[in-house]
C-alpha cells in the first residue's frame, strides 16, 4: 500500500514517537511510506531527525504550527491538498488536532473531484482530544464542531484508549462502528532491560544513600501537575525524598521559582530535555514515577515506567485506569494535592508493594504495547478498509 501519515509537527512527545514508530513499522512490512510534518519549533525537542533516518520520505510543511492561524492554516490546507494530489496514496493516516482537521479536509476533497475514482481511505488517531473540561466554552464549542465535520470525513478513527472513545462518542463526534483502539506502542524491550547508564544518571543527582527518587517525565507546560507535586512535597516533608522533573518547557522558571520559595532546593533536581535514548535509564534509575497531568490520551511515561518494572501514581484522567490499577500503582483525583501525597507515602514506606506494583505492571504492559504489536493492528485496519471498498464522505 501506498500511505501517508501527516502530523503538526515532529517534538518530543508521545503522539509524534507513535506516529514515527508506526511510519518505521509500515515501511518494514513492505509498505510505501510518507511522513508530511511541520518544523519542531518550540523548547520541546524534536523526533524530525530521527524520521529523516527512518528510510520513508518525509516533507516538512514550515507553515504547519501548533497555533490557530488562520492565515497559514489556509496555507497548510493547500500545500496538503497539492501534496496528496501528487502522492495519490491508498491511505491517508493524520495524528494531532490540526493536522488532523486540515489533512482529512484536504483528502475528502480529492476524493470528492480528481480522486473519485480511486479515492483515498482516511484514517485519523486520536492521542487526546483538543476539547476537555479545562477548556473555554467556545473553544470546546468550536473543537467539537470541527472534530464532528472531520469525522463525516473518516473512513476510520484510531484511539490511543478506550477512553479517548467513549469521550468522543459522547460529544457526537462520529459514530461507534467508526471507532477501534490501538494502544500507542513503543520499543518495549528497551525499557525492559535495565541500562548500562542507569546507575550513573542516579549518581549524577548526588542522591544520599538513602533517597527514595520520584520521577516526572513530562513538558514543563500547563495542565502536567507540576506545581501539584511541589505542594505535595511540601505536605510530605520527607528529607529521603527526592523528585526528578524530566523534560524542558515554557514553565521551566516559574517551577524553579517555586521550588526556590517553597525551600526544596536540595531535593528537586530539572534534568532539563533529554533524548528519548536516555530515558530508559531514567526510568531504571527512579523508585516511583509520579504522572500529574490534567488531560491525556494514555500517557507513555505510565507504561514505560511499568516496563521498567516501576509503580506509578497517577491522576486519574481519560485513559490511565486502563493500566494503572490495585496491582499496578494508585489513581488519585486530579487537583487532589493530599491524596497525591498520601499515595506517594504508601509507596515510599513499602519497598515491597514497590517490587509486587512493578512486576505486575510490566507483565500487564508487555505484549499490549509492544511497537510491533501497534504496526499489525494499524496495516490490519488499512486492510480491512481496502477489501470492504468503503468510502469516506465528501463533506467539507
Amino acid at each position: 500500500m501506498k500511505i501517508v501519515h501527516m502530523i503538526t509537527r515532529l517534538i518530543l512527545g508521545g503522539a509524534q514517537e507513535n506516529t514515527v514508530l508506526t511510519c518505521e513499522g509500515l515501511h518494514r512490512r513492505g509498505h510505501d511510506v510518507t511522513l508530511i510534518t511541520g518544523p519542531p519549533l518550540g523548547p520541546e525537542g524534536e523526533l524530525l531527525g530521527r524520521a529523516r533516518t527512518g528510510g520513508y520520505e518525509v516533507i516538512v510543511v514550515n507553515e504547519s504550527v501548533r497555533e490557530i492561524s488562520p492565515g497559514r492554516d489556509r496555507r497548510v490546507y493547500r500545500a496538503y491538498k497539492d501534496l496528496l494530489a501528487d502522492l495519490r496514496p491508498d491511505v491517508v493516516h493524520t495524528h494531532s488536532s490540526k493536522a488532523g482537521i486540515l489533512g482529512r479536509r484536504a483528502a475528502a476533497k480529492l476524493n470528492a473531484g480528481p480522486l473519485a475514482a480511486r479515492p483515498m481511505k482516511i484514517v485519523h488517531t486520536i492521542h487526546g482530544l483538543p476539547f476537555h473540561r479545562y477548556e473555554s466554552w467556545w473553544k470546546n464549542r468550536l473543537y467539537i464542531g470541527l472534530e464532528k465535520r472531520a469525522a463525516r470525513q473518516s473512513d476510520a478513527i484510531l484511539c490511543v484508549a478506550d477512553a479517548m472513545s467513549r469521550q468522543a462518542l459522547a460529544a457526537g463526534v462520529g459514530t461507534p462502528e467508526q471507532y477501534a483502539t490501538v494502544y500507542s506502542g513503543m520499543e518495549t524491550q528497551r525499557f525492559v532491560d535495565r541500562p548500562d547508564d542507569a546507575e550513573a544518571f542516579r549518581a549524577s543527582l548526588n542522591l544520599p544513600a538513602d533517597a527514595v527518587l520520584i520521577t516526572q517525565v513530562a513538558r514543563l507546560a500547563e495542565m502536567k501537575g507540576h506545581f501539584d507535586i511541589i505542594k505535595a512535597a511540601v505536605t510530605l516533608a520527607d528529607p529521603r525524598l527526592h523528585f526528578c522533573f524530566v523534560g524542558d518547557g515554557y514553565l521551566r522558571e516559574e517551577i524553579k521559582d517555586e521550588i526556590y520559595d517553597m525551600r526544596l532546593d536540595p531535593n528537586f533536581h530539572l534534568t532539563g530535555l533529554l533524548p528519548p535514548s536516555k530515558i530508559p535509564a531514567v526510568m531504571h534509575a527512579s523508585d516511583i514515577l509520579i504522572h500529574c497531568s490534567y488531560r491525556e490520551g494514555l500517557a507513555r511515561t505510565l507504561v514505560q515506567a511499568m516496563l521498567a518494572g516501576l509503580p506509578v501514581v497517577s491522576y486519574d484522567v481519560d485513559g490511565a485506569p486502563e493500566v494503572v490499577n490495585a496491582e499496578t500503582g494508585m489513581l488519585v483525583p486530579p487537583g487532589d494535592v493530599d491524596g497525591l501525597a498520601a499515595a506517594v507515602r504508601v509507596l515510599v514506606d513499602s519497598p515491597d508493594l514497590r517490587q509486587t506494583l512493578g512486576r505486575h505492571g510490566r507483565t500487564l504492559c508487555r505484549e499490549r504495547f509492544d511497537h510491533e504489536t501497534m504496526v499489525a493492528d494499524i496495516e490490519a485496519a488499512y486492510e480491512g478498509l481496502m477489501a470492504s471498498g468503503s468510502a469516506s464522505s465528501t463533506d467539507t
